[in-house]
């Protein structure tokens, strides 16, 4: 019997060593060698202080900035552990808001962003993705419709002419990865730190 026990123990003390220790170790080895700053969580420094980070989006409120679309993620309720609370943009519970279309709670919180965003900018169509969630929830880019709607918005707070917010937001698009893949897309807090160092004399 134990000649059938020992080969299985070895396998789980093996694999458990290759897969658990050696394999996490190398590949952090690795990773700290030669993408250090990605292996660290792609972070954006200014003043020498973390601000954010390029794969993770913020939750800009201020008329003065960019806004990225919304967030479903929680967090646990501080008054309540058994209860969650809207926590946008927690990078410790990634989570789309898995409301269907026909959500009543998800029709009226879409139709209230709408209405908002109507309020500040009322002759252009609302895009469709700056009123819906990622399915991460954590998406930190806009498409450049996105940000071409809100330039009204951000001049008027800003007393910024919107042909120089509309050059900024042109000069921040990332076209398709190799030139195929995806949707041009913009970062948030790329375009929202291009616009504070273009207000600085």
């Amino acid at each position: 019997m134990f000649k059938q026990i020992r080969p299985a123990i070895v396998m789980i003390v093996v694999m458990t060593a290759v897969t658990g220790l050696l394999y996490p170790i190398g590949m952090t080895s690795v990773a700290q060698a030669f993408f250090p700053r990605q292996a660290n969580g792609s972070l954006v420094e200014k003043d020498g202080k973390v601000i954010g980070s390029t794969l993770i989006g913020q939750a800009f409120t201020s008329d003065r900035y960019f806004h990225g679309r919304p967030s479903a993620t929680t967090a646990t309720d501080p008054n309540d552990a058994t209860k969650s609370v809207a926590s946008p943009y927690n990078a410790a519970n990634s989570v789309g808001s898995n409301l269907g279309p026909t959500s009543s709670s998800l029709i009226t919180r879409i139709k209230g962003d709408a209405d908002a965003l109507k309020a500040a900018n009322p002759n252009v169509p609302v895009p469709i993705d700056l009123v819906t969630t990622s399915g991460s929830g954590l998406d930190p880019h806009i498409s450049p419709e996105d940000a071409y709607y809100q330039i009204p918005r951000v001049a008027k707070a800003r007393s910024l002419g919107e042909a120089k917010l509309r050059e900024l937001v042109d000069g921040a698009i990332q076209p398709r990865e190799l030139g195929v893949l995806g949707e041009p897309v913009i970062n948030v807090l790329a375009l929202n730190q291009l616009l504070d160092a273009s207000m600085t004399p």
